[in-house]
């Protein structure tokens, strides 16, 4: 069957999308034809998505169904941002991919303030990754009876986890939430340098399947959203998920002054009356101006799963005015993140990754002091400018 007679058979219905791959020779032949096809469909010439450089035959393996192209991105870089870590101890220029004007000039702002003020210390103080089914029973007193199999056998349920993996490792099973007739164990796990979401998710699935052979019940989702995966939660707040990081800095009243064009005292007044007053006021479940800005750019540059922007953009931001010095503090509980596998195979992404030498192996604490620390340098500066009143202006100016 030719081209022409593919995309005719895909126009009359007679064939679906999937199915364009055993009529081609390769994956990229079945990519072209499947482009022509929404073209003629939408009546649209897509000749930018058409144009990328990807190796979209290895994307297909691991990264994408139905491909018909790539899109682009500007990606830009704020630096020097000089990190005082335990794994990143050095000066970085940061990979932010984004299309919002101004956006990572104000964060190059906020890393010229932290650089001169000598830097910020940044570190990673848990990882974890959950997953957390829900199984049903046929009462609450059954519930509970499952409920103290998990607690009971927690040691041989670890090596039965583990058996799946070479870097994941149980670290508990716990809450174990009863409601009802269900239960909702929440799997704690270790990931390494995968963010680990299909780690887990295998691991936690043979446990389910002793669980099923002892008891007799089984779960009816593999999740039961007290992961909590791609939702903002307060489980997740208290408990952390994936990299929970933490960064700070003092900043003398003359860098305060010249790099920010403000007072330490006014910006403190903003960060409690906007990030906490304001957002409890609201019933928020993140104090901060927009933690999500960083985490975005940095996840689109690097090759993050976009999905868990929601979740990093979680997170407190803290400012105290010192006698004229400035406090200032952000803390994020739940940062899933890699430095391989998933996105971070794409060429483009591996290169983002390059350039803050975070790809490959042994790089995770290091790339989420980076992530942390420029979340850091993008809400100074933000609140900053909210305190001098130059918001405003400077979208207008960059953004507009």
């Amino acid at each position: 069957m030719d081209k022409e007679e593919i995309i005719s058979k895909l126009l009359a219905g007679e064939m679906k999308l999937y199915q364009i791959d055993k009529f081609s020779e390769n994956a990229t032949e079945a990519l072209d034809i499947r482009r022509e096809f929404i073209e003629k469909y939408s009546d649209c010439e897509l000749s930018q998505i058409a144009n990328y450089t990807l190796d979209m035959e290895m994307a297909m393996v691991k990264n994408i169904e139905n491909p018909i192209g790539t899109v682009q991105i500007p990606i830009g870089v704020a630096g020097p941002l000089k990190i005082n870590g335990e794994h990143a101890k050095d000066d970085f220029f940061v990979p932010l991919a984004t299309s919002e004007g101004a956006l990572v000039a104000s964060i190059n702002r906020g890393c010229s303030a932290i650089t001169a003020a000598g830097g910020a210390n940044a570190r990673v103080i848990a990882d974890k990754m959950t997953r957390a089914p829900v199984i049903k029973t046929e009462s609450l007193v059954e519930a509970v009876k499952v409920k103290q199999w998990f607690e009971d056998k927690f040691e041989e349920l670890k090596e039965i986890a583990e058996s799946t993996t070479s870097h994941g490792k149980l670290i508990k099973i716990d809450p174990i939430i009863i409601v009802g007739n269900y239960v909702y164990p929440r799997f704690v796990y270790s990931t390494g340098d995968s963010m680990g979401m299909n780690m887990v998710t295998i691991a936690t699935e043979k446990v389910l399947e002793k669980l099923y052979k002892d008891l007799g019940v089984h779960a009816i989702a593999l999740s039961g959203n007290l992961c909590v995966d791609k939702k903002p939660s307060a489980i997740n707040i208290v408990e952390g998920r994936g990299k929970t990081v933490v960064a700070d800095i003092l900043i003398p009243e003359d860098i305060v002054r010249t790099k920010l064009k403000t007072t330490a005292k006014a910006i403190e007044e903003v960060n409690i009356a906007k990030n906490l007053i304001g957002s409890a006021a609201a019933g928020s479940m993140a104090y901060n101006a927009h933690f999500a800005n960083m985490i975005g750019a940095i996840f689109l540059a690097t090759g993050q799963d976009e999905a868990h922007v929601v979740e990093g953009s979680l997170g407190i931001t803290t400012a105290e005015d010192k006698d004229g010095d400035l406090y200032f503090s952000v803390n994020m509980p739940d940062l899933p993140i890699a430095t391989i596998g998933g996105g971070t195979r794409l060429e483009t992404a591996n290169e983002g990754l390059k350039i803050i030498d975070c790809a490959g192996s042994e790089k995770v604490g290091k790339f989420a002091e980076i992530v942390i620390s420029t979340v850091l340098a993008g809400e100074l500066s933000l609140i900053g400018a909210l305190a001098a009143g130059h918001l405003a202006k400077a979208h207008k100016e960059l953004g507009r």
